[in-house]
């Protein structure tokens, strides 16, 4: 693994591995920025085939945290964890305990949270050994709702842009995974009176979500066929690609998983077939600022309206986009880079650098 090739190439500050042999930790931290603040993400238990395979996740990840924080308006910076393991079976105490004192080690450079994998209980372990966790019991609850009203609100931009209306009453919606996000969507979709198609890996998510919606099911392997006005990925990542691309008969796409596409030739080629992407870092970025309103003392009122603004945010993007005939995706960097460059010169200003007059 050429590990300092890539953080160069991707601007990382840092990737710390993790192992605790006698807890049965294996974990790698990855911060990527610290420019706006401390790096915050949420920690990923996943059973990875390879070592190579979570390097190449926690560092796409990480990278995500940056850009979704700083166009959250927060003054935070990216970061993510990964631990090598399934959930299920591999997790325990003394492993969370373990990977807290590692955390504990950078001295707040990141601040940890619940991600896939992951749960608030967790976050309380995690707790007893660091003070750099968000997410825990009596905090700010859990991220979900928040994460699947923010996609909410970026739908209703993105149907604006698209259909000239931001009522979603009437439009097929075709949500991928119906987890505790996809779930909490799917209602508000309902309560809006937009018509639903749901698909699942997970059996016991999906008999979940059928008994309490009224909605279509499709199998995994048929949902990127169906024809609809939105398809909103609410799973794992990577699911814009060379196979799915052809497949995709929507308008728009817009959805809370992380890293939708897989390159970001995908995101041209989405582009090019004329189905709006609005990105993920922007649209799914309601669960990061609600735990990390923990961090100066927790009001869900607060949290709603910061939430809300990500009605705003994606007509941002989406406003830039147009003016220059780029894709969204580009757009969104643009402006999240505009913001940590602006970061970084005033920081380099407080140092007496004379190297920020040249940008």
């Amino acid at each position: 693994m050429e590990v300092i090739s890539r953080m160069v190439q991707g601007d990382y500050e840092q990737v710390v591995f993790c192992q605790d042999r006698e807890a049965g930790l294996r974990a790698i931290i990855a911060i990527h920025s610290t420019a706006l603040g401390p790096a915050l993400g949420g920690v990923r238990m996943w059973p990875y085939g390879s070592e190579e395979e979570a390097l190449f996740d926690v560092l796409r990840l990480a990278r995500g945290m940056t850009y979704k924080n700083a166009l959250a308006g927060l003054s935070l910076g990216g970061g993510k964890a990964v631990i090598l393991g399934d959930p299920s079976r591999d997790k325990g105490e003394a492993l969370l305990r373990a990977f807290g004192r590692f955390v504990d080690s950078l001295g707040g450079r990141y601040i940890t949270a619940e991600d896939v994998g992951t749960s608030q209980q967790d976050m309380d372990v995690i707790r007893q050994v660091t003070r750099h966790v968000v997410g825990v019991s009596g905090g700010s609850g859990d991220p979900s709702p928040f994460t699947a009203l923010g996609v909410f609100y970026g739908m209703k931009a993105a149907a604006k842009r698209v259909f000239g209306r931001e009522s979603l009453a009437g439009l097929h919606v075709v949500v991928q995974g119906v987890g505790n996000v996809g779930l909490n969507l799917c209602r508000l979709l309902a309560r809006e009176g937009a018509r639903l198609t749901i698909s699942d890996i997970n059996t016991r998510a999906l008999t979940r979500a059928m008994a309490e919606l009224k909605a279509n099911v499709v199998p995994p392997e048929e949902v990127y066929g169906v024809e609809c006005d939105i398809f909103s990925p609410c799973a794992l990542g990577g699911v814009v690609n060379d196979k799915t691309l052809p497949l995709l008969r929507c308008r728009i796409i817009a959805g809370a998983a992380n890293n939708v596409l897989l390159e970001e030739r995908h995101g041209e080629a989405l582009h090019a077939k004329g189905i709006l992407y609005v990105p993920d870092y922007v649209i799914n970025a309601g669960g990061v600022i609600n735990v990390a309103e923990e961090l100066q003392g927790y009001q869900r009122r607060r949290v709603e309206e910061k939430v809300a603004r990500i009605y705003h945010t994606v007509e941002r993007v989406l406003e830039l986009a147009a003016r220059e005939g780029i894709p969204p995706f580009k757009a969104a960097d643009r402006l999240t880079e505009e913001r940590l460059l602006a970061a970084r010169q005033k920081s380099q200003r407080q140092r007496g650098e004379p190297g920020w007059l040249a940008g």
